[in-house]
């Protein structure tokens, strides 16, 4: 089956500010995809392009197959911004129904549908409230069941979990998956990287409007780490010159190494074995998705923060 979204060089500029300079890449379905980038680094105009808010300067963007429609192809999709998009002074269920219908639903079927995620999401009663008497967890809930409402085949999520407390974060990523399993396009930004890894099985990661990372997260994580291992023994002896390894950090029996190059995680067992040391743990260490963030956008070594332990 085709992708659901292909950018090909995509192009937008503001003056002399190159927003998004020349990123291509390609969303599978049924992919939950992070895009992922520092603040000013050409994410939001991304999503607006793909949204049909902008256009770009120069570039294709292909949805479902076929060259992008703005007009026609945004009904499927779903966007929540970070910024709220919702009408402060309207009644919550006036407003899921003025929205359910500018997505194409009828009123009946848009009834039922805002019946069934209030039920589920426990917002029966908030109905004749206004969303400008909601907190901000409230009003987040309200705006993720506007987004996918009328079941769009790509959703864009930007910080959807902004405001909310751990029951509703789970709530929200419950139905994150469900919608993936079902066929249902995810495309999740976020400052929070412990949730990319949690949540995304792909990532991209662009900088000053260019894209300088893209792979699934286990290739990913391969790809940057530095062969450091965690052992947990009662002693490792100082090492002579034969050791395979250089110890990193040593802390009350637990210990961080470095697999010297040439060797394998099994020379270093075998070498402890010879130095009668008893070996209760033996783990790989790769590094976070935020590590790998920091060094990119940064230049800082993910190995540092053994160093300075």
């Amino acid at each position: 089956m085709p992708s659901i979204l292909e950018l090909q060089n995509l192009k937008k500029y503001f003056a002399t500010q190159k927003a998004v300079d020349d990123i291509s890449l390609t969303v599978d379905r049924g992919q939950i995809f992070g895009l992922l980038g520092p603040n000013g680094a050409g994410k939001t105009t991304l999503i607006r392009m793909i949204t049909g808010i902008f256009y770009p300067d120069d570039g294709q963007i292909f949805f479902d197959g076929k060259k992008f429609d703005p007009v026609n192809d945004t009904i499927g999709i779903g966007y929540m911004p970070e910024e709220r998009g919702l009408y402060k002074k309207m009644k919550i269920g006036e407003q899921a129904m003025y929205l359910a219908q500018l997505k194409g639903l009828g009123h009946k079927e848009a009834l039922e549908k805002i019946k069934k995620w209030f039920i589920k999401f426990e917002m029966e009663s908030w109905w004749n409230k206004k969303v400008e008497d909601l907190s901000k967890g409230m009003s987040q809930k309200l705006q993720f069941v506007t987004t996918v409402l009328h079941e769009p085949k790509l959703v864009i999520l930007d910080e959807p979990f902004s405001g909310l407390d751990p029951v509703n974060t789970n709530l929200i990523k419950d139905e994150i998956f469900n919608m993936a399993q079902n066929g249902t396009t995810v495309i999740f930004s976020t400052h929070r990287m412990e949730q990319v890894e949690e949540i995304c099985t792909h990532i991209v990661l662009v900088n000053k409007g260019q894209k300088i990372l893209d792979g699934t997260v286990a290739q990913v994580k391969q790809d940057f780490k530095e062969n450091l291992f965690s052992i947990g023994a009662e002693h490792i002896p100082e090492q002579n010159g034969t050791a395979p390894f250089e110890m990193v950090r040593n802390k009350e029996n637990s210990y961080i190494v470095r697999i010297k190059e040439g060797n394998k995680p099994n020379d270093v067992l075998s070498y402890l074995i010879q130095q009668n040391v008893t070996v209760h743990s033996f783990n790989e260490i790769l590094p976070s998705l935020n590590e790998i963030f920091i060094r990119l956008v940064e230049g800082t070594p993910t190995a540092r923060q053994f160093q300075t332990i």
